[in-house]
């Protein structure tokens, strides 16, 4: 009302008229004045988890009784308080003391509500950026705790004293991060005695206790990097004909070392490395490891007929048992070929039923052994006048003994492509035992890998949880 204007300009003449504000507040000089804080956190601005601060939106209350500002309400027409500018009063100058702002500026002048029993409240806004120790061992499934320290500057503890009013901070009016959960703001109040000081320093610690929520990270950087790495043992599974063995392997680790350097760039330089930076080394590890196998059975596929026989112990360890168990066919057959192929040699093995051309498809080759022996039996039916060159029995006779010299020679022509043809025959024996010892092998390390892929992503799984 106009009265109660007219008795608050009075009594704000009378307060301030011998008023000043650069010292304590209180009428012994021995005297301790005390001080409460009450922060009220309204919204988390913002996490840098590289350099390790963090900015947040406080409200905070501050409340202390001042000796020269009381007064009889009785005599001002029942006014029991008063709003007036704080920079006309006292003020303690309690500061964040891991400030980490490059702006020191001085608070924001709100108004203060003065009582007439000299208890003076101060309610200021303020967006803090204080210094928080980050620890990403466990990012994206990492928990962080960040202290905020507050306490006078230049006051010790026997001249001012603070205290919390809470035992925590006010989490009512939070608004509610996208990326943080806050699980608590416990206050803990402190009496640090510093080396270049023997007096007392009390301060007011906030631990606020903060949750990634790693939904965000889990869709855009673990579950591509779990996606990817399945791709590394499938490089086995490929044809070692179709020339991508080597080139799967190779995109698949370029892709994961981009997902590395995101990752790295988000990250504080220390020497904790974060769980999904460890689950990606050892993934880049891992195909490195299968690029690598892929290259040395490559080799031996293309071993070909220049190379060595399979040793005994391969060909009845891979060849008979390790093949049985990872159903590895040969080169070239798969499950239904078989059949097929009977289908086809059974085509081939029907005899012509014309009665006119009685064609057999599978005949069994005289032995060069029995061609030897018939030569030498023709040989003994003539005299031995015709090995002297005597005309016996005319031309007859000659012509015998010439059909005779072009049937040894075309014998011998005949012993050498068969020869040839065994050892084609070894040789490309040689090479598809190889080209199966290759296979065995890439199915035996795709299942291998395959078994690492998992358990490695089971045990990510196990230390976020």
């Amino acid at each position: 009302s106009y009265t109660q204007g007219k008795y608050a300009q009075q009594l704000f003449n009378e307060l301030f008229q011998d008023y000043s504000n650069a010292l304590r507040p209180v009428e012994d000089t021995d005297s301790v004045l005390n001080v409460t804080l009450q922060i009220t956190l309204s919204q988390i601005k913002d996490m840098d988890e590289r350099n390790q601060i963090l900015a947040a939106y406080l409200w905070i209350r501050q409340s202390w009784y001042d000796a020269f500002l009381k007064w009889d309400k009785d005599q001002y027409d029942g006014l029991d308080s008063i709003r007036i500018p704080s920079n006309l009063v006292w003020r303690p100058d309690i500061v964040l003391y891991n400030k980490a702002d490059d702006d020191f500026s001085e608070p924001v002048n709100t108004n203060i509500v003065l009582r007439y029993d000299g208890k003076i409240t101060w309610d200021a806004p303020v967006i803090t950026k204080s210094s928080c120790v980050v620890d990403v061992s466990y990012f994206p499934f990492d928990s962080q705790q960040c202290n905020l320290t507050f306490g006078s500057w230049t006051y010790n503890g026997n001249q001012v004293d603070i205290f919390n009013s809470l035992d925590s901070g006010d989490l009512s009016d939070f608004i509610e991060d996208v990326e943080w959960e806050i699980h608590g703001m416990p206050a803990v109040r402190n009496v640090i005695t510093y080396g270049c000081c023997s007096e007392p320093y009390p301060d007011v610690t906030f631990t606020l206790i903060l949750k990634r929520k790693s939904s965000f990270y889990i869709f855009n950087l673990l579950l591509p990097c779990l996606l990817i790495s399945f791709l590394a043992p499938l490089g086995f599974y490929l044809p070692a004909d179709s020339g991508e063995k080597v080139s799967l392997g190779v995109t698949v680790l370029l892709a994961l070392t981009v997902f590395q350097l995101m990752v790295a760039e988000s990250m504080p330089p220390s020497e904790n490395v974060p769980l999904i930076g460890k689950y990606y080394i050892a993934t880049m590890t891992m195909i490195t490891a299968s690029t690598a196998l892929t290259i040395i059975i490559m080799n031996i596929h293309y071993c070909g007929s220049g190379a060595k026989p399979v040793p005994h112990w391969a060909r009845v360890v891979i060849l008979d048992y390790m093949s049985k168990i990872f159903f590895v066919y040969d080169v070239g057959e798969n499950c239904t070929s078989s059949q097929h192929a009977k289908g086809q040699d059974l085509i081939l093995k029907k005899p012509n039923t014309s009665p006119k051309e009685p064609v057999q498809y599978e005949r069994k080759s005289q032995p060069l052994a029995n061609i030897r022996n018939h030569d030498s039996t023709l040989k003994k039916k003539f005299p031995e006048d015709v090995s002297n060159g005597y005309d016996v029995q005319g031309e007859n006779s000659r012509d015998i003994v010439s059909c005779c010299s072009c049937y040894r020679i075309l014998i011998k022509n005949i012993e050498y492509i068969a020869n040839c043809v065994r050892r084609q025959k070894a040789n490309h024996a040689k090479g598809v035992e190889w080209k199966k010892v290759a296979k065995v092998m890439d199915r035996f390390f795709m299942w291998i890998f395959f078994i690492m892929v998992f358990f490695m992503s089971i045990l990510v799984m196990g230390k976020a949880l």
